[in-house]
């Protein structure tokens, strides 16, 4: 995720590869980082700065809160998954402005999702500071930390929910008669064309698929096949599911 923050900072011009700096204590990694960002300056250790990000597992996540504290930077953005902002203040150094993120993995290519929440010395200037960076890859909203769950469940597990939508179309597919390489590529373009609308129109979900249903045709059929079986509470589950165990593992 740090790499593909990293690459939307310079596609869209918010920095120069030179006024980026990226810890990396890995030579091999390094020497990839160099490679795939002309002109990046990789160092084995933080350095003073105007912010910092944290993009580590959760289980270093400590130990870079201590480094960065150790530079004296006073400014930290974290994407570790499930690390509160009262942790992340514990370990770094007394009145350092903390903005927690939770970002999702569209943020690859571009179109992430992202929720930011403020700690206890951030201000409104660290708030505009940590949207435009993940700005730099997708869309960015901005909530109280107890919210950070519901995110979780919703936009962070989000796109595994979608890929089982895709793998089930296709499967479908194939069952109908379809040719496999054919029904995969149908699946895939109905969901990145019925996104792509979704996000142009002035319209709601619930309009955009009354827009398609057809009274007594196809569509309404399989609505109601996918209602008769429960699909839109399965997925109310699947989101209160994933927000009760971000919960729990938060509170761990």
């Amino acid at each position: 995720m740090g790499e593909a923050l990293v690459g939307g900072l310079l596609e869209t011009g918010w920095a120069s590869a030179a006024e980026l700096v990226v810890v990396e204590p890995v030579e091999r990694r390094q020497q990839e980082l160099r490679d795939r960002f002309p002109g990046l300056q990789v160092a084995g250790a933080p350095l003073t700065g105007d912010g910092a990000v944290i993009a580590v597992k959760p289980g270093d996540v400590a130990s870079a809160c201590r480094a960065v504290a150790a530079a004296g930077v006073g400014r930290v953005l974290s994407i570790a998954a499930g690390v509160t902002i009262a942790a992340l203040e514990g370990w770094l150094a007394p009145g350092t402005a903390v903005v927690r993120a939770m970002p999702n993995t569209p943020a690859l290519v571009g179109a992430g999702a992202a929720a930011i929440a403020a700690g206890t010395a951030a201000g409104a200037d660290d708030l505009d500071w940590a949207e435009e960076l993940l700005g730099s890859v997708g869309v960015v909203v901005r909530v109280a930390e107890p919210l950070l769950d519901a995110v979780t469940g919703l936009s962070g597990s989000g796109p595994a929910y979608v890929f089982l939508v895709a793998e089930a179309l296709t499967e479908a597919g194939v069952l109908a008669g379809l040719p496999r390489v054919v029904s995969e590529t149908l699946a895939r373009q109905t969901l990145l064309g019925s996104a792509q609308l979704l996000a142009s129109s002035n319209e709601g979900p619930e309009a955009l698929r009354a827009a398609v249903t057809s009274p007594g045709g196809t569509t309404a059929a399989g609505l109601r096949a996918l209602e008769q079986h429960g699909v839109r509470a399965a997925f109310l589950d699947a989101v209160m599911a994933a927000t009760e165990r971000s919960r729990e593992l938060g509170a761990s």
